[in-house]
């Protein structure tokens, strides 16, 4: 199973399609949010250079936003 890790804030849409599309798939994942956890925001700018959310680490892969065709294959799912 993958380490996935996504970046969020609370009122973000695209986060909670991807959370969304996580569950359907059975994909275990852990949530850091951004716009309470200053260590987690800092993490995430310095990994991806952004400060958008979603950011999602999958196994050392960053994807930026909800790509689900990207997300879909580093996962393996469809």
């Amino acid at each position: 199973m993958a380490n996935v890790t996504i970046y969020t804030t609370p009122t973000c849409i695209y986060c909670k399609m991807a959370k969304e599309f996580f569950k359907e798939n059975g994909v275990e994942y852990s949530e850091k949010n951004v716009a309470s956890d200053t260590q987690a925001r800092e993490e995430m700018i310095k990994k991806s250079n952004q400060m958008g959310v979603p950011v999602i680490d999958i196994d050392g892969e960053l994807t930026i936003g909800f790509d689900k065709e990207r997300l879909s294959a580093l996962l393996n799912v469809k």
